[in-house]
């Protein structure tokens, strides 16, 4: 199906492609021409098996984990991936792999009803796909409907009300956002282009349990011809899992954390590079990291506070504010959240406190 977007400015309320119960529509902003020649629903890509909803996926397709995921309002995820045969990625030491044209990044974001439970029920919100097109990457996103038999095409964004228990057995609400086109292009942009941001190889260098048994992902990669140049295991960088103590110190794993939720933006070759604040995770200049660093331009975001890191005081640092904050003009991330990741914001506090 082919949807044109034209050359204008749009606020209000866009018309949904998703059939029967449709999510409110959130407001858009488009200021570019977007022509899309794609499937309107998610079955015809072919990627899992029947019934779509198990997310079992087809031969060709491997599952993969990250040692760090972004926080997307407590939302779980299940990722896939999908390259050509015969043409494998290329292994890069610091940045995303090398993904051949043809390469299909796959996403789902599910929520279980109640975390406290073995067996909780699943209801499947969203799966993204991020494309290697011939002319770069293409970022598609699909809408679950009420009967969890599809996914169908939503290219305008939409706000989907979602209640769960979580594992304190605590009942939580959120208004859960899907971004629009424009969004997940700027979420995704390195260098002035569309760029994958989960799969390097620190994140991805961990065990995952396959069917056939519990393996390394690069090796698991590497064996089946997936990925090529692979240096010894031990050479791969790794990073920690932000919630498991065993993995690295709190300074580590709250740093594994900043990287994964915000220095997609905050790099030099990132969106928000003239903040001169970097927060990757090989980022070594402290004050490039924020500590003791006065803001460019943060406005009322720095909520009257000097710097973006004060050692020893979480309380006296911006960083903090914009994490703790839900103001639309302070919050930091400022996409794909409308809930504090409380327990991301403890680590990232104990962090500076222990200065």
């Amino acid at each position: 199906m082919k949807y044109h977007l034209y050359l204008v400015m749009i606020v209000g309320l866009i018309a949904c492609n998703t059939p029967k119960k449709k999510p409110v529509i959130e407001e858009v902003r488009l200021e570019q021409s977007v022509e899309l020649d794609v499937p309107n629903q998610l079955s015809t890509w072919d990627l899992f098996e029947q019934p779509l909803n198990k997310l079992i996926p087809k031969k060709d397709i491997l599952p993969y984990e990250l040692n760090t995921p972004l926080f997307t309002d407590y939302a779980l995820k299940s990722r896939f991936i999908k390259i050509p045969d015969g043409n494998p990625a290329e292994y890069v030491q610091e940045e995303v792999m090398d993904f051949p044209k043809g390469t299909i990044l796959i996403k789902n974001f599910y929520y279980e009803s109640d975390l406290t439970l073995e067996n909780s029920s699943r209801k499947l919100i969203e799966t993204r796909l991020l494309i290697h097109e011939n002319d770069g990457w293409n970022a598609l996103t699909y809408v679950w409907n009420e009967e969890q038999t599809d996914a169908y095409l939503e290219i305008s964004g939409a706000t989907i009300p979602v209640s769960w228990v979580n594992e304190q057995g605590v009942a939580m609400n959120v208004n859960y956002s899907v971004p629009n086109l424009v969004q997940c292009k700027s979420c995704h942009e390195l260098s002035g282009k569309m760029t994958p941001i989960g799969p390097t190889a620190r994140q991805l260098n961990k065990k995952y349990d396959y069917a056939s048994g519990n393996q390394n992902q690069i090796d698991k990669w590497k064996a089946t011809g997936m990925l090529t140049s692979v240096p010894p295991l031990e050479e791969v960088p790794k990073l920690p899992a932000w919630n498991d103590p065993s993995t690295g110190t709190t300074a580590q794993r709250a740093r594994a954390w900043l990287d994964i939720n915000c220095a997609h933006c905050h790099r030099l070759e990132g969106p928000a590079k003239n903040s001169g604040l970097y927060l990757r995770y090989s980022e070594t200049d402290e004050y490039r990291l924020g500590v003791n660093k006065p803001p460019v331009a943060a406005g009322r975001g720095s909520g009257g506070m000097k710097y973006a890191i004060v050692p020893g005081h979480p309380e006296q640092s911006i960083l903090i504010h914009r994490m703790e904050s839900l103001d639309p003009g302070v919050m930091m991330p400022e996409l794909g959240r409308k809930l504090v990741h409380k327990e991301g914001v403890e680590l990232v506090k104990r962090w500076i406190s222990e200065m």
